[in-house]
């Protein structure tokens, strides 16, 4: 199960760059329901994900490199890449992903934080530099973005 909340970030942190990240590919094989492949650094899986916005189903199955390549020349719609920032927050025991995109979606800025429970995300008190909630929007959804 996934419970996140995701924003829009207009202004990082100043020292963002300074913590761990991944570089991450992904594409869709499927948008309804959602089948993603997606390779982190060096590791690729394949994602299956209901529907919803702020709680969903979500199921990894680990892939070679050859799968993700192949499976990747099936994909429909725009390839996502970004660069994906770790960044504990003070006094709690969650971490945002900052998600940077490059290439088509270069510039834009995504916030994810995972929790453990729906009640959780709903008493969520957001950092003060994020932008605005998207989270039941679904207009940020990687998988609408990935839509040509």
């Amino acid at each position: 199960m996934e419970i996140e909340r995701k924003y829009r970030i207009l202004t990082p942190p100043k020292d963002y760059e300074s913590y761990p990240f991944h570089q991450i590919e992904q594409a869709y094989l499927c948008t309804e329901p959602v089948v993603r492949i997606r390779k982190e650094d060096d590791t690729c899986y394949m994602t299956y994900k209901s529907k919803g916005l702020l709680v969903r189903e979500e199921y990894n199955l680990p892939l070679t490199r050859k799968a993700y390549e192949h499976l990747l020349k099936k994909a429909d719609g725009i390839i996502l890449t970004k660069r994906r920032y770790l960044i504990p927050i003070p006094d709690t025991a969650l971490t945002v992903e900052l998600d940077i995109f490059q290439g088509h979606y270069e510039g834009l800025m995504l916030a994810e934080v995972e929790f453990q429970t729906k009640e959780e995300a709903d008493a969520f008190i957001a950092p003060a530099w994020f932008g605005p909630d998207v989270t039941f929007s679904g207009e940020y959804q990687n998988s609408r973005l990935s839509a040509v």
